[in-house]
């Protein structure tokens, strides 16, 4: 009986080479894969930042240095024109001055006062779960609806608030005359709308902080304010980074609460409460009708936006690594420089 033996391939038949190069091929696809699948699972947000964030924001500067009407489409090409019309227009400078003015208003205490609930809501409440979902409630109400709601309380002559004013004998502000007033007013509006929201942003942070620290503080005599500055606040520190960051670029493109809180919509007879982005819908849909002076608005409003975000951002981070390296001075000098 014959005896079967395999047979080796011939010299020259090249199939040892073919192998390798599958081999190699194998292991290039592979270590490819390890690099690009990441990128591929994330691709599509950026794709449609892409198409919804990118693709307007470049088209917008395209319109802004063309004489671009609302009937009458594409004119010609002026440059910086619809800038330097802008730019001497004393509208647009107050209403810049405005929208600073009511994100101070709004952003500051927001921050400072959603931080204090959201401290609150961290202790052992009863009924936790409903107080948490409550602050929630005035993010969830339209904007349309809140406005309407607080430009009655804010009447001049017939307001809650003014009513409740003269019951102790003060004279009633002129909410709707008074500049800062009315600012203080639209302020009160958005802080209404977004305390609660940061306030569970903040929340979330904090029962992320381990606890074994908060029982170390208690055993070492600490209160529950030190507690709060020397412990939740240096843990939740890039927390607060993040919520001042939305909320100087939402304070700055404010435009619902100021659009409905008169009826023309347009800040006030003396544009006392008109801010950038009503400005910018006036020159679109008002009676100039220039979709280019407002592209020209809204890409200065763009840079505004990414400068005081950047300088909200080194200031904040300046503070985060003075604060790390006081603790790493501090952790040094307890263990007598072995650290």
């Amino acid at each position: 009986m014959a005896v079967l033996t395999p047979q080796r391939p011939a010299p020259g038949s090249g199939a040892p080479q073919r192998e390798s190069r599958r081999i190699g091929f194998s292991q290039r696809l592979g270590r490819w894969d390890v690099k690009l699948s990441p990128y591929l699972y994330i691709s599509p947000f950026f794709i449609l930042f892409a198409v919804t964030g990118l693709f307007p924001l470049a088209y917008t500067a395209f319109v802004s240095v063309h004489e671009w009407s609302l009937l009458g489409g594409q004119g010609d090409f002026v440059g910086l024109e619809n800038f330097t019309f802008v730019l001497a227009q004393p509208t647009f400078w107050k209403a810049l001055v405005n929208t600073l003015s009511i994100f101070v208003f709004s952003s500051v205490p927001q921050v400072v006062i959603a931080l204090i609930i959201a401290a609150l809501l961290d202790q052992n409440l009863r009924a936790a779960t409903f107080w948490r979902m409550g602050v929630l409630i005035p993010y969830v109400v339209a904007p349309v609806a809140v406005s309407m709601i607080f430009g009655r309380l804010f009447a001049d002559q017939y307001g809650l608030i003014n009513a409740m004013i003269s019951a102790v004998g003060l004279d009633p502000i002129a909410w709707h005359g008074d500049r800062i007033a009315s600012h203080v007013a639209i302020a009160t509006m958005v802080n209404y709308r977004w305390m609660g929201y940061n306030a569970l942003i903040f929340l979330a942070a904090m029962q992320a902080v381990p606890r074994d620290l908060y029982e170390a503080a208690v055993i070492d005599g600490a209160g529950r304010v030190r507690q709060f500055f020397s412990i939740t606040v240096p843990q939740i520190r890039a927390t607060i980074i993040f919520v001042v960051i939305t909320s100087t670029i939402g304070g700055l493109q404010i435009f619902d609460e100021v659009r409905l809180f008169d009826s023309a919509g347009l800040g006030g007879p003396d544009q006392n409460w008109m801010t950038t982005v009503v400005y910018l819908y006036d020159l679109a849909w008002g009676d100039q009708r220039s979709l280019g002076k407002a592209s020209a608005v809204a890409w200065m409003l763009f840079l505004l936006i990414v400068a005081i975000g950047l300088v909200n951002f080194l200031v904040t981070r300046r503070i985060s690594s003075s604060g790390t390296a006081v603790k790493k001075s501090r952790r040094k000098s307890l263990t007598g420089g072995n650290a």
